[in-house]
Parts: C-alpha cells; sequence; structure tokens
C-alpha cells in the first residue's frame, strides 16, 4: 500500500518509508537532524504503571534506533468511559518516569473515549545527519547483534490465558520497560573510539564506520525486522539458531501453543521468505516470528569490531549476543541453521 503512494520530494527528508526504517528524519541544518516517531500499545501488563513504562520504553526505541536521542514526547491515550480515572493515571505516573529516566520531557498530549485502552507515545529526538544508523547498509560479512531476549509475545498471550509462571512474566517485563538507550550508547561510544563516530551514511547502500545497519525488533518480529534490513540491504541473513536468546519460560509458552494472532500473521507474510535447518523444532520457529513489544536492537556491523561491541555492552549491563552474519543476496532471503 505504501508503494503505491506519491513520493515525496522535500529534499530535507533524509529518511522516509522507502525502505520502511524505525523512524522518520528531517533535515534541519548541517548538523541537525529531527527524528520523529509515534508508538501504541494495548495493555501487556496487569501493573498500569507497568503498562505505562513499558509503552514508554517501546515509543522511544525507534528513535535510539536511527542513533537518535529523545527529546520530547506528547502522549496519546485511547480509554474507556467506565474505567475509574486512578487507572490513567497510574499508566501516565509509569509512562513519566520511564520519559524522565530517558532524559525525554512529555509537552502534551491527545486523549479520546475508546473501548479498547491503548497508551503510546509519539516522541521527537535530534540526530547528527551524518551519524543516522538505518535499516539499510548490511553488508556480506557483516556480524549481527541482538542485545535483548525473544518472546514477550507469546509469555503476554500465556499471561491473558493464565498459563505463564509469574517469575518468568516479571522478566519478561523488566525486558520490556528497559530503555534500548543503554544498547545505543554502546554503539556511539564504539563508533566514536572507531575514529568517525558516524554510524551509517544518510544513503541507503554506503555504510560508514563500524555500525553498517540497525533496526529495532517490535511487531514484525526478529524475522520480520530482519526481511526488512536484508531487502533495504541487499543482502541476505544467516541466523544460529543456537545463539539466539530467550527469554525464560518462552519456549515453553511456545510449545503450548500460545500464539498471538499477530505471530501468525508474520509466519503467514515472512515464511515464504525464510529457510529452517529440519532439525529446528515447530515451537522454536514460531518464536522467531514471536511479535516482540519493546524488544532489543538488531545490529549489523563489521566483524573486526564486535567483540568490543560485546564487551561494551557487557560492561553497560547489556547482554547482547552475536546471532549470525549478513551474506551475499540469495534464496531465502532469511537462513536458520
Amino acid at each position: 500500500m505504501l508503494s503505491r503512494l506519491p513520493r515525496q520530494t522535500d529534499p530535507n527528508v533524509l529518511v522516509g518509508f522507502d525502505t520502511y526504517d524505525d523512524a522518520g528524519v528531517y533535515l534541519l541544518n548541517s548538523g541537525q537532524a529531527l527524528v520523529q516517531t509515534v508508538d501504541i500499545l494495548t495493555p501487556i501488563a496487569d501493573d498500569p504503571a507497568q503498562f505505562g513504562q513499558i509503552a514508554a520504553a517501546n515509543s522511544l526505541s525507534d528513535v535510539y534506533a536511527m542513533g537518535g536521542r529523545p527529546l520530547s514526547a506528547l502522549s496519546i491515550v485511547c480509554f474507556p468511559a467506565n474505567d475509574p480515572p486512578e487507572l490513567l493515571e497510574a499508566i501516565l505516573r509509569g509512562g513519566l518516569e520511564k520519559m524522565q529516566e530517558a532524559g525525554c520531557a512529555v509537552i502534551g498530549g491527545h486523549s479520546i473515549r475508546d473501548e479498547e485502552l491503548k497508551f503510546g507515545y509519539a516522541v521527537t529526538g535530534t540526530v547528527h545527519p551524518a551519524r543516522i544508523w538505518r535499516n539499510a547498509g548490511a553488508r556480506p560479512g557483516d556480524v549481527l547483534l541482538l542485545t535483548k531476549p525473544l518472546g514477550t509475545g507469546v509469555l503476554a498471550t500465556a499471561l491473558k490465558q493464565e498459563g505463564v509462571l509469574g517469575a518468568n512474566m516479571a522478566a519478561a517485563i523488566a525486558s520490556m520497560a528497559r530503555l534500548n538507550r543503554d544498547a545505543a550508547e554502546a554503539l556511539h561510544e564504539l563508533a566514536a573510539a572507531a575514529g568517525d563516530g558516524s554510524g551509517t551514511s544518510t544513503q541507503a547502500g554506503a555504510p560508514l564506520g563500524p555500525i553498517h545497519a540497525v533496526t529495532d525488533i517490535t511487531g514484525f518480529g526478529l524475522l520480520g525486522h530482519a526481511r526488512e534490513m536484508a531487502a533495504a540491504s541487499g543482502v541476505s541473513l544467516e541466523i544460529e539458531a543456537a545463539r539466539v536468546p530467550l527469554l525464560s519460560g518462552a519456549l515453553e509458552a511456545a510449545r503450548g501453543g500460545y500464539l498471538a494472532g499477530g505471530l501468525k500473521s508474520n509466519r503467514e507474510f515472512i515464511a515464504a521468505c525464510a529457510g529452517f535447518a529440519d532439525s529446528l523444532p515447530e515451537e522454536f520457529r514460531n518464536l522467531l516470528f514471536d511479535p516482540q513489544t519493546s524488544g532489543g536492537l538488531l545490529v549489523s556491523m563489521a566483524p573486526e569490531f564486535a567483540p568490543a561491541a560485546l564487551a561494551v555492552m557487557e560492561r553497560r549491563g547489556v547482554a547482547a549476543q552475536s546471532i549470525g552474519r549478513a551474506i551475499e543476496k540469495s534464496s531465502p532471503m532469511l537462513r536458520v541453521v
């Protein structure tokens, strides 16, 4: 559908929706550009303050994935008429706490009555025009890093059906509420140490420095966002199943059939692009399609910098993992071995 819309001609639009990137980027001057994104969620945690924190972290993630730093946010609320106002206050309070942690000012918002509760933010940040991270730019030989484990979708589905242990869901909530700021700052530190600090180019296919492509893992799951990176970069991606980190209880939830509707949609859309080793069980394959809320960053980077990147992330408390590599374009576009 997006491909049928009129193409924009504004030269200040550095990143639009051509490669389905994580956020839009608009040039202000030679040293500064705006990063803009919007995201909204239905409840994924029983505790309203935790839901607010997760919604905030999820909304901020796209700015971090573009190499930007968030500045301000507008809240978006859809709230049922018969729900108590204390519920909304708790959601807003949780979201505000997370925004303050990120150093992002909430400066207003909009609310409407809706039968289904939804909450999120429109976030604005800034980035240097020469230091934009895009989902385009991965090159054959690159190492793929993932900064958070998978499984939030199946665990949230299991929670709704009372099929998940509290300890497992607590770990999932902690993962979803964690900002991708630490992972992004580790990449900034690595780029600066490499001597250019530039990250990726503003033009797809022309990577600069150690970091060639970045995206965050959200509703399309790991394979959905990997597909976008591969297609935008003109490469294929090979993922090593044994290296993919999973949340505690996720494999059991997938084995128990707690599959969200989004997982099934992702699989229908992406399955033709993916090939799997025969030995991989069905429940593990499903986790690769599992829609994530506030998931981690997927980073394609020069292989000689990967050990340093993992070390910097570990020092910052980010449990990143090397999960595969970019290879020459081939069929299928995604390989899981």
